[in-house]
């Protein structure tokens, strides 16, 4: 973000961080595209109408085309003196069905989207029934087939710590590092429906997808847990298991520190006075 202005005479700048929610069937991902259609730039377009002002929508990740989520935080750096609450509303009324926002605070100058989120949550739908339910279409993936579900669990486990992800990436993956860190790999199982639960401090290109699609494998009795092991120790994207669809994908949740996002920012201003005051007798 660029420096805010002191001038007296300027509007005052505001940080304003909106959590969204959307079904991503007809968007290509998040970032900003041209003559795509996307969350970033849906959003950017709907503040346009909404207070006369461009914005840069910025977030903590860049969603592939189809995954969905039930809850981003987009950052917003803006000029507008609207209230949250009319934020929140007055925004959401130029969205369209499939884009809303769930809730609206303001943040600091010094808060990072990206940098400062410490954790997310994705979580993997699969729909195990021999016949097709259309009304899951959108956002399980449909694997006709008796799972293991227990074979996925091990294998699950196996995947749960500090890990060499490499195998667990797409080859267009720039990241430097593929050093990563999942606190929980779970598989749910209700009749059916299987959800396969990922938590992480950061995540590879398509790595939850891999995950998802490795597990499903075994789950098919294609692979084994130590077929798993082997994937994490030589980092090979052959040993590991195919990249599940995106529309089986929803981002659930991004975590913050005590320095993000609202509950931060108490932290914070608590933190200013008690630096201000003057030392005790004690």
């Amino acid at each position: 973000m660029s420096d805010v202005t002191t001038n007296a005479d300027s509007p005052r700048v505001r940080f304003i961080l909106i959590w969204v929610a959307f079904d991503g069937a007809a968007f290509h991902g998040f970032q900003r595209q041209r003559s795509i259609r996307t969350v970033a730039g849906t959003l950017e377009q709907a503040w346009l109408t909404f207070q006369n002002e461009q914005v840069d929508a910025r977030s903590s990740s860049r969603t592939d085309a189809g995954v969905h989520c039930r809850r981003m935080p987009v950052l917003l750096r803006t000029v507008s003196k609207i209230e949250l609450k009319g934020i929140r509303f007055g925004l959401d009324h130029h969205l369209p069905e499939d884009l809303s926002v769930v809730d609206a605070e303001e943040v600091d100058a010094s808060f990072h989207v990206r940098h400062d989120a410490i954790g997310k949550r994705y979580i993997y739908r699969i729909w195990s029934g021999r016949a097709r339910d259309p009304t899951l279409r959108r956002d399980h993936w449909h694997v006709p087939w008796k799972l293991d579900i227990s074979a996925m669990s091990e294998a699950a486990a196996m995947m749960t710590g500090e890990h060499d992800y490499a195998a667990f990436r797409t080859s267009a993956c720039t990241a430097q590092s593929t050093v990563r860190s999942l606190n929980n790999v779970q598989v749910h199982v209700d009749q059916q429906q299987v959800e396969i639960v990922v938590e992480g401090n950061a995540f590879l290109h398509n790595m939850v997808r891999i995950i998802a699609g490795t597990l499903i494998e075994v789950g098919q009795g294609r692979r084994t847990s130590d077929d798993v092991c082997e994937a994490l120790r030589s980092g090979r994207r052959q040993d590991a298991g195919i990249t599940a669809p995106a529309h089986g994908l929803t981002l659930d949740k991004v975590r913050y520190g005590p320095y993000g996002s609202r509950q931060g920012l108490q932290h914070k201003t608590l933190l200013a006075r008690l630096v201000q005051l003057p030392p005790t007798n004690e």
